[in-house]
């Protein structure tokens, strides 16, 4: 997404937990800002947004793209019993999933709205939102971050700010090959009509469509190769 929009000639600035990555970032756009935030804490989202108003003023554009990956069943059979979903599993990815998106759009909105900025908010979401076995948290998170698109295009549409949503299916990436198994990666690319995983190359240009057309509001862009339907 990095590399699309600043060949777009947009002004980036990534928020991002992971400073290490921060160094690889700038090698390859050395004209990029890179600001360590935990957008899952409100106080620190609240915090780099204020700042990043100061130096530059309100956004037109925020993608909300952090997320993890997070499988366990609501109740699973162990050989000492019965095992309930862990409750911090829940909490984290809830957090990072769906939080996130709330804190960053609240923040940054604000500004928009005080400037009568006028600009787009991309939600990435996931196909996996109507529900997948053995996803309760994730699922859960992501059909949330689908209804919050819905309710703020309606809300903040009369103003200028249109609300977007791309959910991407079964993506290559690191991420996904750490959740899943060889043999379950290989059923599921058998289950796209494609016969092969997602590039993020092609979330990329999903989310500079959505963002190029002025019509597309409260809308959620599935890009799953044909997956589901």
């Amino acid at each position: 997404m990095v590399d699309s929009l600043v060949a777009q000639e947009c002004l980036v600035t990534v928020f991002d937990i992971d400073e290490s990555g921060f160094s690889t970032v700038k090698d390859m756009h050395p004209g990029i800002q890179c600001v360590a935030c935990d957008v899952s804490d409100y106080d620190q989202v609240s915090a780099a947004t204020e700042s990043y108003f100061a130096e530059h003023g309100a956004p037109d554009v925020l993608i909300n793209n952090a997320g993890i990956l997070y499988s366990e069943p609501l109740i699973k059979i162990t050989e000492s019993g019965l095992q309930k979903h862990d409750p911090l599993a829940w909490d984290r990815v809830l957090r990072v999933n769906l939080s996130s998106v709330f804190y960053l759009t609240a923040c940054v909105v604000e500004k928009m709205v005080a400037t009568r900025t006028k600009g787009v908010i991309v939600n990435i979401s996931s196909v996996s939102a109507p529900g997948n076995a053995g996803a309760s948290a994730y699922s859960a998170a992501k059909a949330g971050v689908n209804s919050l698109t819905q309710s703020w295009a309606r809300e903040l549409g009369p103003m200028g700010i249109r609300v977007v949503a791309v959910a991407p299916g079964f993506m290559d990436t690191e991420s996904a090959s750490a959740a899943m198994s060889e043999a379950a990666l290989r059923e599921t690319i058998k289950r796209v009509p494609l016969r092969r995983l997602g590039k993020t190359e092609e979330v990329a240009e999903a989310v500079l469509a959505v963002i190029a057309n002025d019509f597309f509001n409260g809308k959620v862009l599935e890009l799953d190769g044909g997956l589901i339907v």
